[in-house]
């Protein structure tokens, strides 16, 4: 995919409001995707590992480069032990929030500043490059179903894919064999086989109905 730049969490920030589009453009962003593609953000980069089950910073010194995933390394560094669906869900805002501003400093959602009842100000957000996320949209979509074999695709667009079917922003339409071999694939660079792309898509899975954060 053609979107280099962009974070796990950013993708599937974008891919959850192109999801929305047909309603007026805007969605209730499930906080817990995008907690889910932070994690597996920072454990493909092997800041992150598994250590029975638990998420477990790598090096307390180690830094992503990131603001946002700088930030959840710092929180799971500062809290009590957790397994990875819990992290999933705890707190998972705070991270969601600041994905959501760092794409509105980057252009690719825009704030629009309004009054509820005329009186109390409110900040509502939309898609300002839809051209973007209706690509990355596509190219997500065939990554799930189409003829590419999983080996063929990166580890990194094999885990955006992954979590998006998680979190059904596609549908029916996608073999559990598909999302198996994608799951392997997106845990190849990740201590523990994949153990932690499973886990937190479970937990995105379960909170589909409804969204969990704190």
């Amino acid at each position: 995919m053609p979107h280099g730049p962009l974070s796990l969490p950013a993708r599937l920030c974008l891919l959850a409001w192109d999801a929305a589009r047909p309603a007026a453009g805007r969605t209730a962003l499930r906080p817990d995707l995008v907690r889910a593609g932070a994690l597996v953000e920072l454990a493909q980069r092997g800041l992150l590992t598994d250590v029975d089950g638990v998420a477990t910073p790598v090096d307390l010194d180690a830094s992503a480069g990131d603001p946002v995933l700088d930030g959840l390394l710092d929180l799971v560094r500062e809290s009590c032990p957790h397994p990875w669906r819990t992290w999933v869900t705890l707190r998972a805002r705070v991270t969601s929030d600041a994905v959501r501003e760092q794409l509105v400093a980057e252009g690719y959602l825009r704030a629009e500043k309004r009054r509820v009842l005329g009186v109390f100000p409110s900040v509502e957000y939309a898609l300002e490059r839809a051209t973007v996320a209706a690509a990355l949209r596509e190219e997500t979509r065939h990554v799930l179903r189409g003829p590419l074999p999983a080996a063929g695709v990166s580890d990194r667009d094999a885990a955006v894919a992954v979590l998006a079917a998680a979190a059904d922003l596609f549908g029916e339409g996608t073999s559990g064999q598909r999302t198996r071999e994608l799951t392997e694939r997106a845990g190849a660079a990740t201590p523990g086989p994949g153990s932690i792309v499973r886990e937190v898509s479970r937990a995105v899975r379960a909170g589909r109905t409804p969204a969990a954060s704190h």
